[in-house]
């Protein structure tokens, strides 16, 4: 096992008592098709796993220090309300094109907001610039390892429940993945991590593929919040490469098919990237197997969502 692996683990296993007053400990609830759980992240405080991360930033950084992230989602609203519960100081960089539900409900934790750019992309960048100017830590969605490591809690409450044969984790920039992946290696080295990528934006999937960062096109999919480039020098694809079994790419059709399961089979409403680690079970034999499936949020836009899983 590579000391990678092990001091990833190290830190998720003191991340999750920095975090424990800050977060849920998310149920683990048992589907209605035989062996198949599901992780139930949808509900987590703010929806998403992405808080977990956030607090482990958060209750790491030294006092008084200011903190600076940039994002339009999960990982702007839970980093929002970390900030809240810890009374941390966090300047969160929205673009100009927010949806104004999301900005009302990031301000409505009390951050200071900056809106710059046209797109996310470019909020990015200037919240990094501002770092870099002002001293404040840089708070990357997956490109950190303290965030890493606040995303493994999820494999330590995890190994709590029954032993698991295959978890189905959803990939985006890799934090949640390559976290949960390592956890799992450290203590429970039989249970197979498999990751769940979207044909429409499969950024660290290819670049698996490569044994580099390379670059691909991204089109619009029903998992928006993994879709999406990946750092040149991020640390989760060696991470990654290191914890992943397999990787199963599914396309928009069986992410859809995946979410109508999900909401009339199982009454459980989510976002697209956590049908997206659903239809990824789907595609992979695991009769008589234990299966977790990793729900990773709901923060999703209501009518849209009640058209695509019921219409």
């Amino acid at each position: 096992m590579t000391d990678l692996i092990l001091a990833s683990a190290a830190r998720s296993v003191q991340a999750r008592r920095r975090i424990a007053g800050h977060i849920y400990q998310t149920p683990l609830l048992p589907a209605r098709a035989p062996g198949l759980w599901f992780k139930a992240e949808n509900f987590q405080l703010t929806g998403s796993f992405k808080i977990r991360g956030a607090a482990s930033v958060m209750t790491a950084l030294s006092p008084g220090r200011g903190l600076v992230t940039a994002s339009s989602g999960n990982h702007g609203i839970g980093s929002a309300r970390a900030a809240q519960s810890l009374g941390a100081k966090l300047t969160v960089v929205l673009p100009q094109s927010v949806v104004p539900e999301k900005l009302a409900k990031i301000r409505s934790y009390g951050v200071e907001v900056i809106l710059h750019g046209a797109e996310t992309g470019q909020a990015e960048q200037y919240a990094q610039r501002l770092s870099q100017e002002t001293g404040a830590r840089y708070v990357s969605p997956y490109n950190d390892a303290d965030v890493i490591a606040g995303q493994g809690t999820i494999g330590l409450e995890l190994l709590d429940g029954p032993p698991i044969d295959n978890l189905f984790i959803a990939m985006g920039g890799g934090g949640l993945i390559s976290g949960i992946g390592a956890v799992m290696k450290a203590f429970s080295p039989k249970t197979r991590i498999i990751g769940a990528a979207a044909l429409s934006s499969q950024a660290l999937a290819l670049s698996m593929t490569a044994g580099r960062v390379v670059a691909c096109d991204h089109l619009d999919t029903l998992a928006d919040a993994v879709a999406g480039g990946i750092d040149l020098d991020t640390l989760t694809l060696p991470l990654a490469q290191a914890v992943i079994d397999e990787v199963v790419t599914c396309s928009e059709a069986e992410i859809l098919a995946a979410l109508r399961v999900l909401a009339q089979k199982e009454t459980l409403l989510v976002e697209g990237a956590a049908a997206l680690a659903m239809a990824a079970f789907h595609k992979v034999n695991a009769k008589g197997q234990t299966n977790v499936v990793l729900l990773c949020g709901a923060n999703f836009d209501g009518p849209k969502l009640r058209t695509l899983a019921f219409g």
